[in-house]
């Protein structure tokens, strides 16, 4: 700090920069942006006299995971978190960029898509990943989570349920009594399986088995890809159960336990700053899709996203409840 309090002044003398017109000492001086104006004084030395300090971009992935999502409850899926993404790994002089997940699961596509786009980027820029687990990241939370170098967890949180599950309802005896006939016309046997208005049929039932064990397969290759030796030798590890993060760490489903701050400073030391990086939001441009020459269907938007509010609130609410959250 001596060092560099002595060297400014003839710094900026003999690249004949004007001297600022306030060069604070101390706080007490200082008009209340001391530390704006230091970053800025900082930027001005040679890169040999400049403090050093780590900085990390941060980014939240919080939400259940599908394709689209209402405009009310935003959820996670490449298209909402790409920006988000790629912004965290422009920062040049990062060495790691750390990932809040909290994530009951979801879309295994949209799920697998952003684990790949964040592992390409860590790959593309040589950066490390720190994932972060809050509440929960399971199933799809935790195929994204997988993404991490390192996986760190509060020892309360949810982790695990390495399977896949469907689910549904049917509707048939709701239209006999109602007085509702329904008419499907197909061109293909097939074209109507799983029809929640019609009888459950077995060989439908059988066909969407099939495709959920070979996503299953999926699934268990890439956790047994990253996490490698460090899994546990556990007959339960791949049916679907989920464990507290303190158990999860014994079955070497994470690295370790802690909170982001706390790890990110022993890791960086004590002056690692944390960047959070965040969307804009705005709550008639981005919630509502009502900008430019759209500002006329605002009644109709808003009645359209409140619709699609109230199913997407039901489907989170029933992924959230798995967990008891």
């Amino acid at each position: 700090q001596k060092m560099q309090s002595a060297a400014l002044p003839r710094f900026l003398k003999h690249n004949n920069i004007a001297q600022p017109p306030l060069m604070p000492t101390c706080r007490r001086h200082c008009d209340g942006d001391y530390p704006t104006l230091k970053r800025l004084l900082n930027r001005l030395l040679p890169a040999s006299l400049r403090r050093k300090t780590v900085t990390i971009p941060v980014i939240r992935l919080h939400g259940t995971i599908m394709a689209g999502g209402g405009q009310l409850r935003p959820s996670l899926s490449l298209a909402t978190t790409a920006g988000l993404i790629e912004k965290a790994f422009a920062f040049k002089d990062a060495p790691a960029v750390a990932i809040s997940i909290n994530s009951p699961g979801g879309s295994p596509v949209q799920s697998r898509l952003i684990y790949q786009r964040i592992r390409d980027l860590a790959l593309e820029k040589n950066k490390r990943v720190l994932m972060f687990v809050e509440d929960v990241a399971a199933s799809g939370g935790y195929m994204i989570a997988l993404a991490g170098d390192e996986i760190i967890a509060d020892p309360s949180s949810i982790v695990g349920s390495i399977g896949v599950v469907s689910a549904g309802f049917g509707f048939q005896g709701l239209l006999q009594k109602i007085g509702v006939e329904r008419r499907v016309h197909t061109a293909g046997q097939n074209k109507s399986i799983l029809d929640p208005f019609q009888p459950e049929k077995q060989e439908d039932v059988e066909r969407l088995k099939e495709l959920q064990l070979e996503i299953h397969d999926i699934f268990i290759a890439m956790v047994k890809e990253r996490r490698g030796e460090k899994l546990a030798d556990n007959p339960d590890l791949f049916t679907g159960l989920f464990w507290t993060g303190g158990k999860g760490k014994e079955l070497g489903l994470i690295d370790g336990l802690g909170d982001m701050r706390g790890f990110v400073r022993q890791r960086y030391g004590d002056k690692a700053r944390l960047r959070l990086i965040a969307a804009p939001r705005g709550l008639f441009g981005r919630r509502f899709g009502l900008s430019g020459s759209h500002t006329h269907n605002i009644a109709q938007n808003i009645a359209a996203t409140a619709a699609d509010g109230l199913v997407d609130a039901a489907q989170e609410r029933a992924l959230w409840a798995r967990f008891g959250l």
